[in-house]
């Protein structure tokens, strides 16, 4: 711990150093962030190391999801169809080994763009086996998954 805070504050280390050269950007911790993170699950560490990532990638993300707990996300693209897997890790055994028990999570806000020159067909959460109220606006879409026990599946047909 006395790693994170020293005692003495030194004015001419920085914590984080960013450059941009031509169209990509470098992002360079001169410490082991993802480290202090792991041991001290300081919110402030995981805030900084994901801004981090965001700035550096320069893009919009493929999928955002916003809700309180922890979930895992993947997706896979195919030429007719998106699938979206949302694994629920929200428990208090989450980095400790096997689940004693499973907690669903609160609702979920999930945004994605459709991919360029396609458009929705059919959309179907495939574990709770419903359909589900989307909204669009422009290429976005929006939906709201109500509760994820331990894994969620959105399957989007394309056309």
């Amino acid at each position: 711990m006395e790693d994170v805070y020293p005692r003495i504050p030194d004015k001419n280390t920085r914590e984080l150093y960013l450059r941009e050269y031509g169209k990509g950007r470098v992002a360079y911790f001169p410490r082991d962030a993802d480290r202090s993170f792991w041991e001290i699950l300081n919110t402030d560490h995981l805030k900084l190391m994901g801004n981090t990532f965001k700035w550096a990638l320069n893009e919009k993300p493929v999928i955002e999801v916003k809700g309180s707990g922890m979930i895992d996300i993947a997706v896979w693209k195919q030429k007719e169809s998106m699938t979206v897997h949302l694994v629920n890790l929200t428990n208090p055994m989450m980095m400790k080994g096997p689940y004693r028990e499973l907690i669903p999570s609160p609702p979920q806000d999930v945004s994605f763009n459709v991919p360029a020159g396609s458009r929705v067909k059919n959309i179907k959460l495939l574990i709770s086996g419903s359909n589900v109220a989307l909204k669009v606006q422009g290429e976005t879409i929006f939906l709201t998954i109500p509760q994820i026990l331990d894994h969620e599946i959105i399957a989007v047909d394309l056309a």
